[in-house]
């Protein structure tokens, strides 16, 4: 992969309880019970949303490849991954297809498939992109309903989304920390203020 060749830290590392994971490979990271969602949502658009959410399972279990078993086979996986649609709120949309998910849905189904490898440590990379008011309120709960019991580290510009569900926010400028703590203490913070607005004399609120 020539992003991860060109992509190599150049100082500072990266410890996960306790170990330094920096020159870890994405497989080896995920192994820990990291896992990452990006921006583009990544799920199978001609499956069903079940099968979607039984073959995350399926991968976690190591069974992804076992073409020669009967489906059959799979029917235990169907109870939880029932539950996990529930969990996400899509337990009304389990045999529609996925294709036909709007884009809000189709997110919240990759929240299923994400917690289907049940992750010590979420990535989300900008969660509510391009979404709605309506969408980014239901996914939003969503983040926060699925937190309980893990970690989340998400990179959001949403303002509204932040204020809701993060516990810590680190803000960056350039590269550079400006401000971290809670949302009540860095939205007043006058540096962060002028990063986002472009002046000190405006308050920070819900504003991407």
């Amino acid at each position: 992969n020539l992003l991860t060749k060109f992509l190599q830290p150049t100082s500072g590392s990266i410890l996960f309880n306790g170990v330094d994971i920096t020159s870890e490979k994405s497989a080896q990271t995920a192994r820990r019970g990291i896992v990452r969602s990006f921006q583009i949502s990544a799920v199978f658009p001609h499956m069903t949303v079940l099968e979607n959410v039984r073959a995350a399972l399926q991968r976690n279990l190591g069974t992804s490849f076992h073409f020669w078993k009967s489906e059959s086979t799979l029917f235990p996986l169907h109870e939880r991954a029932h539950q996990l649609l529930a969990d996400v709120d899509l337990q009304d949309f389990a045999n529609e297809m996925t294709v036909n998910l709007p884009y809000g849905r189709k997110r919240a189904l990759e929240l299923a498939t994400t917690l289907a490898l049940e992750p010590e440590l979420m990535l989300l990379d900008e969660p509510t992109q391009g979404m709605g008011h309506e969408d980014v309120d239901r996914v939003t709960q969503l983040i926060k309903k699925v937190s309980a019991g893990r970690t989340i580290l998400m990179v959001e510009h949403n303002m509204n989304v932040v204020s809701k569900i993060a516990d810590r926010i680190t803000v960056l400028q350039r590269g550079a920390i400006i401000a971290d703590g809670p949302y009540a203490e860095v939205s007043k913070n006058p540096l962060v203020i002028e990063a986002y607005m472009g002046t000190v004399t405006t308050e920070l609120q819900g504003a991407h």
